[in-house]
């Protein structure tokens, strides 16, 4: 199962033309991803045949949110369960970096019968073995980590202990600068049967003029006239190599 990270509807589309079998819409790429727009959400379900898993997260930044934005929360699963979406990423922490098994049990309840995946919030925990037990009780699907590493491959551990711990009792699926030169091994070490890429490229916009003294994202680093497009073969690589 290789899963594809997508920030936009056409990188969706991109996805699942190279062989992806479900894709996580996103928004905010600078940000490790925000919930994207209602519009993104039902374009997405009206082009795609495979299922779409919409992240929900209201802001960057840690993953302790206010009263208002667990409300926000909890308004755009029920929007993304309208709408027919397979499965909702998501995930609240409290500050002492532990899981908010109260507002997390909520969100899950609210969420059925779609899938619900716990995001990378779980990379930010102060214990993930217990922490995956917590999870396990609540009845979340899969996890997405990184195995509390940076990446995937620097997290590999972490993630084979994880799997071996959970024995099927849920899926935990290894994201985080996986690709094609690492997959097969992340596959072999960890057993998992997962995975999230981004397989993504710098495409550029279609500006003519560019005013080199006005920068929209309020950074010089974030770029202004490119943007992140799903690599078609790049993801194609991933897919036969997962295969190899």
């Amino acid at each position: 199962m290789l899963e594809i990270c997508c920030y936009t509807v056409q990188s969706a589309i991109i996805a699942e033309q190279s062989g992806a079998n479900r894709i996580e819409l996103c928004a905010g790429v600078h940000e490790g991803g925000t919930t994207p727009s209602l519009a993104a959400i039902q374009m997405a379900k009206e082009q795609l045949s495979i299922p779409v898993h919409v992240i929900i997260r209201p802001r960057g930044a840690d993953f302790c949110y206010s009263n208002l934005e667990f409300e926000c929360i909890k308004k755009d699963i029920q929007a993304c369960k309208e709408h027919g979406v397979e499965g909702v990423v998501s995930g609240i922490l409290l500050p002492n970096g532990r899981i908010d098994i109260a507002r997390t049990k909520e969100l899950i309840a609210l969420a059925r019968p779609m899938s619900f995946t716990f995001h990378r919030a779980f990379d930010m925990l102060e214990s993930y073995l217990e922490s995956m037990e917590e999870l396990i009780e609540l009845g979340v699907d899969r996890i997405l980590t990184s195995g509390g590493m940076q990446t995937a491959e620097e997290g590999i551990e972490l993630l084979s202990q994880l799997v071996r711990k959970a024995k099927g009792r849920i899926s935990i699926m290894p994201g985080s600068g996986v690709n094609d030169n690492n997959i097969k091994k992340l596959k072999e070490i960890t057993g998992a049967k997962e995975f999230h890429c981004s397989a993504k490229k710098l495409v550029k916009g279609k500006m003519v003029y560019q005013n080199p003294n006005v920068n929209m994202g309020g950074e010089g680093s974030i770029p202004e006239f490119v943007h992140y497009e799903a690599d078609s073969e790049m993801i194609k690589r991933i897919i036969r190599a997962l295969k190899a």
